[in-house]
């Protein structure tokens, strides 16, 4: 139903599915339209006895002009026409502001942990305590473990040439690889607590790829290794759909099966979906991923310090490093260099206080999701 304004159509015209109205003397024209669409006449028009038809149901025609208008005074329908507009132009401004109301409610919880991770990675969510072993401690045994497992044939020599950052008496920031000191201020993106340390990725862990295969040597039968892509990894969790493919266990190398600690994320994706990372909470032993995902699997395994690793990796700070890496893969799809994602800068705490950062996200999220 409208009001056709006859400045704008010569000579307006009317399939015979359509009812014209033209208003005599002593109608405001708006007026009767407003009229026509109340409650009160839509009862009326849509009432049983008064439509006809089946597929496309239509008003009686001949009960429709015998329908009854409370007509006012001229000067009052323009009055009332006038109250209508100023009520409606009201209601699509309530309508507006209810609409990034309800966005805003929609973004708020992914807001919210955005912020908290960024808070907890910059040592600003919870206390830190004097009397917690430094960061460099746990460093240092990440660096004995390393050893060990070079001595033990399951880790390359190469993987053992760490960098050594800090900071300076000049308080600037410093990387020493293998006796070169290097100035790396402008790459550090905020400061951290004193008994805090900066390292690199590729320091604290190693990333691979999973398993390639051909099409024709994977089936949807549930019969063994279960192969996860990028749709099965959502933040902070792994799910298993039902059309999840899988491969016979000799093809697929038993040291890339999926353990507890490790990190899963997409090398391959979208760019809103970089940074989608997952946390295996336990062994895995017939699961690991395809071709296109990376596992991060720290060289040093503890529970904390990879529920830590997975907050850090999914924080602002860390997913921004991520897309300014990536390289654009037809149109729609983003690759993640391995090597350059190896060399992410990442603050990292005592210990003792990632578990209480671990901790207290965790809390958080739960409150957001209302556990």
């Amino acid at each position: 139903m409208c009001v056709i304004d006859r400045s704008f159509v010569k000579e307006p015209i009317a399939s015979t599915g359509f009812a014209v109205l033209s208003c005599i003397s002593g109608i405001y024209n708006s007026f009767l339209f407003y009229y026509l669409l109340s409650p009160t006449f839509d009862s009326y028009a849509n009432d049983g006895d008064n439509a006809k038809g089946v597929a496309y149901p239509a008003i009686n025609d001949q009960k429709f002009y015998k329908g009854i208008v409370p007509l006012p005074p001229l000067a009052e329908q323009k009055r009332i026409v006038a109250k209508i507009d100023e009520l409606l132009r009201k209601v699509e401004e309530y309508g507006k502001a209810q609409e990034i109301l309800d966005k805003l409610n929609e973004e708020l919880p992914n807001r919210l942990r955005k912020s908290i991770l960024q808070e907890a990675i910059q040592g600003k969510l919870v206390p830190q305590d004097p009397a917690d072993e430094p960061a460099s401690v746990l460093l240092e045994h990440i660096k004995e473990e390393k050893l060990r497992l070079v001595k033990e044939g399951k880790l390359k020599k190469k993987d053992v040439v760490d960098s050594v950052i800090f900071k300076g008496d000049d308080n600037r920031y410093y990387e020493q690889i293998d006796g070169e000191v290097v100035d790396i201020t402008e790459d550090i993106p905020f400061d951290v607590p004193d008994r805090w340390s900066w390292c690199r990725l590729k320091s604290i862990c190693t990333i691979f790829t999973g398993a390639t295969f051909k099409k024709e040597n994977a089936s949807t039968n549930k019969q063994g290794i279960r192969i996860l892509r990028g749709g099965n990894i959502l933040p902070f969790e792994i799910i298993f759909k039902e059309d999840d493919i899988f491969l016979p266990c000799d093809f697929v190398k038993k040291n890339i099966l999926l353990q507890k600690n490790d990190i899963v994320t997409p090398a391959v994706t979208s760019l809103e979906n970089i940074g989608k990372m997952a946390h295996v909470k336990n062994d895995l032993p017939n699961v690991t991923v395809g071709g296109f995902v990376f596992v991060l699997r720290l060289y040093y395994p503890n529970d904390w310090l990879s529920r830590y690793l997975l907050a850090l990796m999914s924080s602002p700070t860390i997913i921004e490093y991520m897309k300014s890496i990536t390289n654009k893969s037809g149109q729609a799809f983003y690759n993640i260099g391995k090597e350059r994602l190896a060399t992410t800068l990442l603050p990292i705490p005592p210990l003792s206080e990632q578990q209480r950062i671990v901790n207290q996200i965790e809390k958080i999220f739960n409150e957001i999701k209302g556990n």
